[in-house]
């Protein structure tokens, strides 16, 4: 199906964020990792060679831009100016995660709009399309002049929890007011009733959870939430929520990127399970940490891409 003739070849390459989701990714779709050399010279420079022919390909690159942010982005770049230059006749950024997501917008003066002037480089670079996955803000899409293809790790989480025993007496809750409409669409999903958390920010890693509204009092709680690094405002919700007698709580997060605060912190047993996607790679060691495969999901949406396909119905949830 992906060889016909009308069609241009198809080809995956992966940078050094992620290649074990590429691989992969691949592997679903029955098609081979490109070859290329992506390193860098002894003063930190990237190179890249791209070791074989795509010239008039359908290209794909799979690169988040998880920590060290700054380093896979331009890796990503560097890969796609190599790729233009090679004649690839379509080149689609495969960016599970969108790193600077959270600069959106100028919320104090003579601060930039990083996530704004990312899009503009992507494009510059040679760009033709984006693939992304649960962006921090969906207006993200707009700050790109190419089309991007929103996907959601919905129906992922679903396929994982929608059979569980928990759900008979769970509550969905936003761990802060501004992820209501995600936790929303979660709960609408399942069927629960919805709660959230009201949080006051103290720095960059320490959230203090300040207030609650929701049916919690022995109840399975469900966290929702785009993105962890710390784990700051998941412990501090769910800290919340156990003092008001939440029987468990668990989180569904689609990036998770813990360094050791936030590994440190979930070992403190306030949250009893954290499920999340490989957009970015994770190792759940003694963790309370679930794991759940993002390669499907994206590559169907690769091969609607490729074939010119809508990929809407990707959003669909069966059952649902």
């Amino acid at each position: 199906m992906l060889n016909e003739p009308l069609l241009p070849r198809l080809k995956i390459f992966t940078g050094n964020a992620n290649p074990a989701l590429a691989r992969e990714i691949c592997k679903h779709m029955e098609v081979p990792l490109g070859a290329a050399t992506v390193n860098c010279f002894p003063d930190g420079e990237t190179f890249v060679k791209i070791e074989e022919n795509i010239r008039g390909a359908d290209v794909f690159v799979v690169q988040p831009t998880c920590h060290p942010a700054n380093d896979h982005i331009m890796e990503l770049l560097i890969m796609i100016d190599a790729m233009k230059r090679a004649s690839a006749k379509r080149i689609t950024a495969v960016i599970p995660f969108f790193g600077y997501a959270r600069q959106d917008r100028k919320d104090q003066p003579r601060v930039p709009i990083t996530a704004k002037l990312v899009a503009n480089i992507l494009t510059a670079a040679g760009t033709n399309r984006v693939l992304t996955l649960d962006l921090h803000a969906q207006q993200l899409q707009g700050f790109f002049d190419i089309p991007v293809d929103h996907l959601f790790a919905s129906p992922v989480f679903y396929e994982y929890i929608h059979k569980k025993d928990y759900l008979k007496e769970a509550t969905v809750f936003s761990p802060d007011i501004g992820g209501m409409k995600a936790a929303s669409s979660f709960a609408e999903m399942l069927n629960l009733p919805l709660g959230f958390v009201a949080k006051r920010r103290m720095d960059a890693a320490t959230v203090e959870a300040t207030s609650l509204v929701g049916d919690v009092e022995g109840r399975n709680i469900i966290l929702v939430d785009d993105m962890t690094e710390t784990a700051g405002t998941l412990i501090a919700a769910g800290s919340l929520l156990k003092q008001k007698g939440a029987k468990t709580v668990r989180a569904f997060v689609s990036h998770c990127m813990l360094g050791e605060i936030g590994c440190s912190r979930l070992r403190e047993g306030v949250i009893d399970e954290l499920v999340t996607t490989n957009s970015t790679p994770m190792d759940p060691k003694d963790l309370p940490i679930t794991v759940l495969s993002i390669a499907q999901l994206l590559g169907d949406a690769i091969h609607r891409i490729h074939s010119n396909e809508s990929v809407t119905s990707l959003f669909k949830i069966k059952g649902y």
